[in-house]
């Protein structure tokens, strides 16, 4: 058995694992334990779920240069976790929706236009959605060369999407900088891995 056919299920498994706990205490709240969720739990739920789209989304960054460094044969979970990424930000949205905006879908045009905090988010997941489309073998077959380019969109959509929650962040900053500094890692690191490349010696 391969590596990589060992981490994909224990991948799915963890991947899944944040929306199950969720689950588990939205049942837990509905059934009187108020204290399952804070005293807001719509915009917990939101903030959850946000959360969890932004951290698949680095650890989808992380997959190259564990890769490249380490030597494991990781690469063919990039697409699983990109697309729990994309999942989890969908949810986030839709979640946003429900409880926050009530399903006042008039309303949310007015939210992206008026507050730049959630137009940035906006901008994030609108990104996500065509690497979500063309993760495809087939699509990466079509698109060729173009594949890589469009898909390098994914470190400006993750530092958009940090943008997203430092913008509404209101006093402890811990959070979104631990974000920041491993964007800034991951694409420290990915210099590193295209230097390395460009150096190696060509084969003849």
């Amino acid at each position: 058995m391969k590596v990589s056919q060992f981490y994909k299920p224990v991948c799915f498994l963890a991947s899944v694992a944040p929306l199950v706990t969720l689950l588990f205490f939205i049942w837990r709240y509905t059934q009187g334990d108020t204290g399952a969720l804070s005293a807001d739990p719509g915009k917990e739920i939101v903030h959850f779920l946000g959360r969890w789209a932004l951290i698949l989304l680095l650890v989808t960054l992380a997959v190259s240069p564990v890769q490249f460094f380490l030597k494991i044969r990781v690469f063919p979970l990039r697409r699983m976790l990109g697309l729990f990424s994309f999942f989890y930000a969908a949810l986030h949205l839709s979640a946003y929706s429900v409880f926050l905006l009530e399903l006042n879908f008039s309303e949310i045009w007015t939210e992206v236009v008026e507050r730049p905090y959630i137009t940035v988010g906006a901008l994030a997941l609108l990104g996500l959605f065509p690497l979500a489309v063309t993760s495809t073998r087939g699509m990466q077959r079509r698109l060729g060369r173009n594949w890589k380019r469009l898909h390098r969109l994914i470190y400006p959509i993750a530092l958009l999407a940090i943008i997203h929650l430092i913008w509404q962040t209101r006093s402890d900053f811990t959070e979104p900088l631990m974000y920041s500094a491993a964007l800034a890692l991951l694409m420290t690191l990915r210099v590193v891995k295209g230097t390395r490349n460009r150096s190696s010696p060509k084969p003849h």
